[in-house]
This record gives C-alpha cells, sequence and structure tokens, in this order.
C-alpha cells in the first residue's frame, strides 16, 4: 500500500515542498507521495484526524496553522513547545507528534549561504507568527546581541518578545548564558531609517510579497530604510527574487532567500519521516529547477 505524507496550510499553491520531497522520496524508491493538503480552518482538525489513517506518515505544516495545530496533536516535543510552533508531524503508534524543524533549517541556511555568524549581532525581525518564533528563538540560541520585533498586530509581538525573554531568563540558569536584548517595535517603525540604522540583519517573516498572496509583489520595507552592508533575509522564497530583495539589492545590501531554509527544514523533515539520509543535493536542485525554471 502507498503511503502519504502532505503539507497543510492555506492557500498553498505557491509550495514547491511537493516537487523536492518527491524527489528525494524517489532518490530512494519510496513508495510514498508527498501533496499538498490544502486546508481551510474549519477543516484542520478533520486533516489532523486523517493522519491516523495507516497510509499516511505525517505531513509538514505551514501558515496559518503553525501555532494553532499545537493543541490538535497527542504530543509535542521540548523545541517546538518552547517555540510555541509546530512545523513537522510525525506518526508514532498511532499517536501524532509535533516538531519544530524551521529553527535548524532556518540557522543552517543563514550560516551556509548567508555566510553569517549571529552572535553578537543586531537583529530586526518583521513578523511574530509560526516561522518568526522560530527564527527569534533560533537567533536567540545563537546569543544574537539585540532582537527587535515588529509586527503589525503589536500584541501578537508583545507575546513573543515575553516568550523570548521568559526562555533566555530559564536558560540563564544554565550553560549557556543567553544575553540577547530583546524589543517590540510599532509596525510604523518600518517607515523609519532610525528602526534599521544600527543593525546587522533583517529578517522578513511575514508573507508580504508571496506569489499567489493579497500582497505579491509588494515589500513590507521601502530602499530608503535599508542600510548599506547588512543582510537581508526574506523567508518568503517564491517568486525569486521578492521585491524586498529587489530593493535590498540597490540599497547595498547583501541579500539570502527563503529557499535554503525551505530546503533544510524539509530536509530534517525527511529524515523524521523516513529514518533515511536526506538527499539535501537532489532535493536543492529540483527545488531550483521548479523554483527558477519557469515551471512555477
Amino acid at each position: 500500500m502507498s503511503k502519504y505524507i502532505g503539507l497543510i496550510g492555506y492557500p498553498i499553491k505557491h509550495s514547491i515542498s511537493p516537487y523536492f520531497q518527491q524527489a528525494a522520496l524517489d532518490h530512494y524508491q519510496l513508495d510514498i507521495c508527498y501533496e499538498l493538503w490544502e486546508t481551510s480552518p474549519e477543516k484542520l482538525q478533520d486533516i489532523v484526524d486523517s493522519l491516523r489513517k495507516p497510509q499516511n506518515l505525517g505531513a509538514n505544516v505551514t501558515v496559518p496553522y503553525k501555532e494553532a495545530i499545537l493543541t490538535l496533536l497527542d504530543e509535542v516535543d521540548d523545541l517546538a513547545s518552547s517555540v510555541g510552533a509546530v512545523n513537522t508531524i510525525i506518526k508514532r503508534d498511532d499517536r501524532l507528534l509535533g516538531l519544530n524543524t524551521d529553527v535548524n533549517g532556518f540557522i543552517e541556511a543563514l550560516h551556509r549561504e548567508g555566510h553569517f555568524e549571529p552572535e553578537g549581532k543586531r537583529v530586526v525581525i518583521l513578523g511574530a507568527g509560526g516561522v518568526a518564533r522560530a527564527a527569534s528563538f533560533a537567533l536567540v540560541q545563537e546569543k544574537v546581541s539585540s532582537l527587535a520585533i515588529i509586527n503589525r498586530n503589536f500584541e501578537r509581538a508583545r507575546v513573543l518578545a515575553e516568550n523570548l525573554a521568559r526562555y533566555i531568563k530559564e536558560d540563564s540558569k544554565g550553560s549557556k548564558d543567553l544575553v540577547t536584548d530583546v524589543v517590540v517595535i510599532q509596525w510604523q517603525g518600518t517607515n523609519s531609517s532610525e528602526t534599521f540604522n544600527h543593525c546587522d540583519l533583517i529578517v522578513n517573516c511575514t508573507t508580504i510579497g508571496m506569489k499567489h498572496s493579497s500582497q505579491e509583489r509588494q515589500s513590507p520595507l521601502s530602499i530608503e530604510v535599508i542600510p548599506r552592508g547588512i543582510l537581508v533575509y526574506d523567508l518568503v522564497y517564491n517568486p525569486w527574487p521578492t521585491t524586498l530583495l529587489e530593493l535590498a539589492q540597490k540599497a547595498g545590501a547583501r541579500i539570502l532567500g527563503g529557499l535554503p531554509m525551505l530546503v533544510y527544514q524539509g530536509a530534517a523533515s525527511f529524515e523524521l519521516w523516513t529514518g533515511r539520509k536526506a538527499p539535501v543535493d537532489i532535493m536543492f536542485n529540483k527545488a531550483e529547477e521548479i523554483l527558477l525554471g519557469g515551471k512555477k
């Protein structure tokens, strides 16, 4: 019997995950299909329940359900619980376990593809949803000196900042000695160059600019506020390049798109589902072929 893995989100027409995940599954000649499971909010419980069927191995979770899905699972591991977001579900003896591979995927891409060492750096994050939570916790673990969170919903940003402060305080009792200064800024701050003057890294964790979204081809920032020489990391991967990254290049900033994070987090999920080493090169090649080859 064929097995299935799916991507749960809404909307997800822009996703290229099925292409590179299927390429990895086919590399090992596994009888497993990776599918898009576009799920409206009222169907979220039903799709989670369907994961218990014997043919289903698990799922990825994307916008807007990374936070909401926590309460629908049997168990959530410590990292995903701390982050407050799940992007990977695996099934163990009919129990659904939630994990977060976004944290490691985010940092792996930042190190390997962005050639950026976070420790001691000043960072501004745009957004406060599931992926912003993963990125924020990853940066705190990497000991950035300051982290400013800007979100259109100020309350969500404030809650995230409180969670990070609590995590830092609890961890300071251990050996890591996390030292990040976390602040929250009103969304209007995106219009001021003063917000970004002294930062080393800007991370866009919003969906602004995403293909097939209501804000496709838009940018959360104007060219005037982007400092020269910093790194702008846009986690929106489709289209490539995003309008934000085009503006960042014109401003003299370095850029990193969201595709490497997508592939690295997907590779970690692949290994959790299959127990096999992810063929990362094959996954990258397929993802780039689809995204850059005009087939999407």
